[in-house]
């Protein structure tokens, strides 16, 4: 039996311009998640 991923919520990363979705590491903070990665942060 596949697992198969619920719809989850997506973003607009504003440096690299490109959706990313939701991670469970960000669950309790995903309101306040803007960049898509430590990178794309970074260089915010």
């Amino acid at each position: 039996m596949a697992h198969k991923k619920l719809t989850l919520p997506e973003k607009i990363c504003p440096v690299c311009n490109k959706p990313f979705a939701w991670r469970k590491k960000w669950q309790r903070d995903w309101d306040n998640v803007i960049y898509c990665s430590e990178r794309c942060k970074r260089s915010k």
